[in-house]
């Protein structure tokens, strides 16, 4: 029997890169999938995810929507739950990166900022704990950034930042129903979302400041999500840093 069999997971951004990944390797423990994606351009990304959880031998459905929007995440879950009976894990990947310097930085980009990595986690966790069943697990994908002392994120680690928050008061709120809630933390990752805020000097610096001269991959994280989902259910209320030794704290 596998380790996931009988247990359903929401993974939102789960179409591609990183959320694909996880999406696919919960599906081959045996849990079925709810694949959300935001953009119509994701479409097709989520239509191949949801045929390689089924190819795993797990069923899946593909559910767009604008996570910014808490009705949304309402929808997300309920959706789940009318085409699995329930919710059990409950994986945020959602993410936007900038990088700009304070002075340069518009309104409408720090509005959208913290929208997409503060907001829309608040209410992914607000809905997980509503509904996901009791020893449910909550994992949400911030930065490591959050360790770091550097220049331009204001609004990318500052946006990632509450979520830390978040997640202790969660996981205490939480406890009583034995639901974890813990967020990882990689490092700059080799995914086409770093690359356009970064000059290449830039980027040979950041590989620089890791184990083996390089950037952190999908397949680094998707491991860590996989154990605090099964056997690293007694770990909740933390951030764990996994970046190949370039920050820690």
């Amino acid at each position: 029997m596998s380790i996931l069999e009988g247990k359903t997971a929401v993974v939102a951004a789960g179409a591609k890169n990183l959320g694909g990944l996880i999406s696919v390797q919960l599906a081959e423990l045996g849990a079925d999938v709810a694949v959300h994606y935001n953009s119509d351009s994701s479409e097709s990304d989520a239509d191949r995810t949801v045929a390689a959880v089924e190819a795993a031998g797990s069923k899946a459905f593909k559910i767009q929507g604008d996570l910014t929007v808490p009705a949304n995440v309402k929808t997300l879950f309920d959706e789940t739950v009318r085409a699995f009976g329930g919710v059990d894990i409950a994986i945020n990947t959602v993410g936007k990166v900038l990088r700009k310097p304070i002075v340069d930085t518009s309104e409408s980009e720090y509005d959208s900022m913290f929208d997409i990595n503060s907001k829309a986690a608040f209410f992914f966790i607000r809905e997980a704990g509503k509904q996901l069943n009791d020893g449910g697990k909550i994992v949400s994908i911030v930065t490591s950034l959050l360790a770091a002392y550097t220049d331009g994120y204001a609004t990318y680690a500052g946006g990632k930042s509450p979520v830390e928050h978040f997640t202790r008061a969660a996981s205490k709120e939480f406890a009583d129903r034995t639901i974890s809630v813990n967020n990882i933390g990689p490092g700059p990752m080799d995914t086409p979302f770093f690359y356009p805020q970064e000059t290449p000097e830039r980027v040979e610096f950041h590989k620089s400041q890791a184990m083996g001269d390089r950037l952190t991959k999908i397949e680094d994280i998707a491991p860590i999500v996989k154990f605090l989902v099964t056997d690293g259910s007694w770990i909740t209320g933390q951030t764990i840093f996994a970046n190949g030794g370039y920050t820690t704290r």
